[in-house]
């Protein structure tokens, strides 16, 4: 029993100083051996032959889908002011004046029946469906049995997946978050010197840079001379609570967030000696005029760190970009946009929180392939002169959505939960309006 024992130590000892001298090391020094890379192109090229004998064998049973979308209705691009529009003008223009004909009721009817069919909001908060099979169950749900191969192959990927990965992203993220707290209380002990903030900034990047190899992260980061400078508002589109450790991979942030107990509430404290990050008690979470206050003395002292906001206040599934909350574009500071999109076809980065525990999450990108992502730092904006806060959140929500390839919804993030408000409902109704009526509200 004691030799059992022995080997079991024997084996962990080795096992921590292979991660150590692997992975950690070049982690904290911002550099690699090459595993990663390699583990990738093994990667993408067993995806490729698993689409391709997946391809061919439902191309001869004649059902294979080209159509990336998981929609159930086309529809065509363009507002509906302009197809219903050039609607109009396919048609004689009735004689009595005006535009409106009975026929025009076809036309609402049918964009009704497909708003409940498929609205733009339900389906932003599910998971993407991918156009060919990445070896994960979850993203399969219509699988069958193909060829003895690539069954052979899927059940050598949930070894690797379970047996592997998991544990060895399990152990570094637990060791990241340990070096966190004892790194960031430790630092916090320190006088309020320059070289205080030094040590901070490296502890959180070395600690976030740990957490991305667990996760077999591959990030690309473009335009990196526009990345957030002190005294400026960093903002960006929400997919998963793993955008911070996307984000702090390349530099440090001063969190604004809610205070939690349990685990969350020992990190958010560690953290908070060392950084000056932004928490709040919930009572004080409705108070408009004190976060503002306090988001305003935290980007007026130019010694501290840009602050990290997601003005959706939600995670979206990495389609599209809904409405940005106007509270951090009401200070005045200058706003750093950034664009983050990740590629599904490694893993499904979406938080559907409606759905998964953030434990369960947590574990499902484990189990994935990979995490691979990229970051755009788009130019510095500032708020025009005579353009009110929802204007400019509105003009930085369309650079993000342009410059990530997502599509730019005008939905609040909120009716995730929320149903819609009555305001909403009459500027709608005003607009169907408008539309029907057409030159009758000027004929008289």
């Amino acid at each position: 029993m004691e030799d059992f024992w022995a080997g079991v130590l024997w084996t962990l000892r080795i096992w921590l100083y292979l991660i150590v001298s692997l992975i950690m090391i070049p982690a904290m020094f911002g550099f690699s051996l090459g595993i990663s890379e390699t583990y990738m192109t093994i990667l993408v090229k067993t995806l490729e032959w698993a689409t391709l004998k997946l391809q061919t064998a439902v191309t001869d049973e004649g059902t294979f889908k080209a159509s990336p979308s998981n929609g159930l209705i086309k529809r065509e691009d363009g507002s509906m002011e302009k197809e219903f529009e050039e609607l109009r003008r396919s048609r004689p223009k009735p004689r009595l004046g005006g535009d409106f004909t009975l026929s025009d009721c076809f036309y609402f009817s049918r964009r009704g029946i497909e708003s409940i069919v498929e609205d733009e909001v339900t389906q932003r908060f599910t998971s993407e469906e991918l156009v060919s099979w990445n070896l994960l169950t979850r993203t399969n749900n219509d699988f069958h049995y193909i060829s003895v191969k690539l069954t052979l192959v899927y059940g050598l990927g949930i070894f690797v997946r379970y047996c592997i990965l998991a544990p060895l992203r399990l152990t570094l993220a637990l060791i990241g978050l340990t070096w966190l707290v004892i790194g960031t209380s430790a630092v916090g002990l320190l006088p309020n010197w320059r070289i205080k903030l030094w040590l901070s900034e490296w502890v959180h990047v070395i600690c976030y840079r740990i957490c991305a190899r667990g996760l077999s992260a591959t990030i690309r980061y473009h335009n990196r001379e526009n990345r957030p400078r002190k005294g400026g508002i960093c903002v960006a589109n929400h997919t998963s609570p793993i955008d911070i450790v996307i984000l702090c991979n390349d530099g440090c942030y001063a969190m604004v967030g809610q205070v939690h107990g349990g685990l969350m509430g020992i990190v958010q404290r560690a953290m908070v000696r060392s950084c000056p990050h932004v928490w709040f008690e919930r009572a004080e979470m409705k108070d408009r005029h004190l976060v503002t206050k306090r988001l305003t003395d935290h980007v007026n002292d130019k010694t501290k760190l840009p602050i990290l906001i997601f003005p959706e206040g939600t995670c979206v599934n990495n389609t599209s970009v809904m409405m940005f909350k106007k509270g951090s574009f009401e200070i005045g500071a200058t706003i750093y946009p950034v664009a983050i999109k990740y590629d599904p076809k490694f893993g499904d980065a979406f938080w559907n929180s409606s759905k998964y525990s953030m434990v369960s999450y947590l574990l499902r990108m484990m189990t994935s392939w990979a995490l691979v992502c990229n970051v755009w730092y788009l130019p510095a904006m500032h708020q025009q002169k005579g353009e009110d806060a929802v204007q400019f959140a509105n003009r930085v929500k369309s650079a993000i959505a342009h410059q990530g390839g997502l599509v730019d919804l005008q939905w609040d993030g909120g009716l995730k939960r929320a149903k819609v408000k009555d305001l909403f409902k009459e500027q709608q109704q005003k607009q169907y309006s408008s539309m029907v009526v057409g030159d009758d509200s000027n004929s008289d």
